[in-house]
């Protein structure tokens, strides 16, 4: 009992070195995710073995970890009411998404499992890639809202990964729309994507 009243009572547990937390790691977990995505689209490239459970996709659900984390750190926060306003809506956007994708990772794992390799446009990847969106507005919400303290130096670094993720998710969705390019030259890379649609 007094183990857990000495972490109750310790920095870390304080609100703002949770805020802290919680927005560092919904800015760093997506970037690990989509660092790791691209490295998978080029070991595709390659012609690797595919698998759920290869290199790169262990990378992109550390990141998902990552995220969660944060997620979790902020429900913190929200069940002893220590934050409201826009830093209430910062973190339940850092909530959700993470709980996005964590549920498009058992999505990706079983699309792997039922079709085999898979390209850039699948119906997993667009929700994890709508929760990495999520996650990191969620980021700037919270390092806006505190930047007065010393999260203000990865600002600008949030508001680029949200701006890149955003225009990220939105180029995928031109491609389910306008399907007929996925095939183009320009397309190759990401090319098994044209037998998954």
């Amino acid at each position: 009992m007094k183990l857990i009243q000495r972490i109750s009572k310790s920095t870390l547990t304080k609100p703002n070195t949770l805020l802290s937390f919680v927005s560092i790691l919904a800015v760093i977990g997506p970037i690990i995710v989509v660092s790791a995505g691209f490295w998978d689209a080029i070991s595709h490239l390659q012609n690797e073995p595919e698998f759920f459970w290869s290199t790169p996709h262990i990378v992109v659900y550390t990141g998902v970890t990552i995220s969660s984390i944060g997620a979790v750190l902020g429900g913190i926060l929200l069940y002893k009411k220590s934050v409201s306003g826009f830093l209430k809506t910062g973190i339940q956007l850092v909530i959700i998404g993470s709980i996005i994708q964590i549920i498009s990772g058992f999505g990706d794992s079983l699309s792997h499992d039922l079709f085999g390799i898979d390209g850039l446009v699948s119906w997993s990847h667009q929700p994890l890639e709508l929760g990495l969106v999520l996650a990191s507005l969620g980021a700037v919400f919270i390092i806006k809202n505190r930047e007065h303290t010393k999260l203000r130096f990865i600002l600008p670094f949030s508001i680029i990964a949200f701006l890149f993720f955003t225009i990220w998710l939105a180029f995928n969705l031109v491609l389910i729309i306008g399907h007929t390019i996925q095939c183009i030259p320009v397309y190759e890379i990401f090319s098994s994507g044209c037998a998954i649609l």
